[in-house]
């Protein structure tokens, strides 16, 4: 049985911060708050919760991960950001957007598009996810949390806790959090693309 954290969503209990670090160390898989709905999360290099969370999510091995990051100091450590790319994401992180940009080769075969060589990179506006990413000292891997036979993610971690408390370490309460997606942006080219329209306002900022 999973267990069951309440974490205050401006001002995250050190503790419980810890405590879910020590979680995702151990080779936990989570479900936590973002700006944009929950997400499963899991350390980044942990193939076996990755796993867990494919057979969760019943995706394939081509399902796109994302790679949610503290600040910009990480992104380039994941992929290749030119000028222009690095001033939007700085424009609009934190946020609700994920970028789409050229894997370096620090990133795990396993955790890119197999066929373009690209990784989804985000850095949310969100207290306790920033929280856990600070305290673990590397960006954590995250899926949007929707179940094979729903339409909309999991809002409420109550349900999510009765849904998976049997597959998951920890859920984490962080309180409502929205349902709508990121806006997902491509910066694969010199130009931006817009490649999905979700919470994130890119009035103004793409053509």
């Amino acid at each position: 049985m999973s267990q069951f954290f309440q974490i205050h969503p401006d001002n995250p209990q050190n503790r419980l911060i810890n405590q879910t670090v020590d979680i995702l160390q151990r080779g936990g898989v989570i479900a936590y708050p973002t700006d944009s709905g929950y997400a499963l999360g899991c350390c980044l290099g942990d193939k076996a919760a990755q796993d867990t969370i494919r057979d969760i999510r019943r995706v394939d091995k081509e399902h796109n991960f994302t790679i949610v990051c503290r600040d910009l100091t990480e992104i380039s450590t994941y992929a290749k950001v030119g000028n222009s790319a690095f001033r939007l994401i700085k424009t609009l992180t934190p946020g609700p957007f994920t970028f789409i940009l050229p894997a370096t080769r620090d990133v795990p075969r396993r955790l890119q598009n197999p066929k373009r060589k690209t990784i989804g990179l985000r850095i949310p506006d969100n207290h306790i996810a920033q929280a856990i990413i600070e305290s673990l000292g590397e960006p954590l891997m995250s899926s949007t949390l929707i179940l094979p036979e729903d339409e909309l993610p999991l809002t409420d971690p109550y349900d999510i806790r009765q849904t998976l408390e049997h597959r998951l370490e920890l859920v984490i309460d962080g309180g409502f959090c929205g349902f709508e997606p990121t806006t997902v942006i491509g910066l694969e080219e010199e130009l931006p693309i817009l490649l999905r329209q979700g919470q994130g306002d890119v009035t103004g900022v793409i053509d």
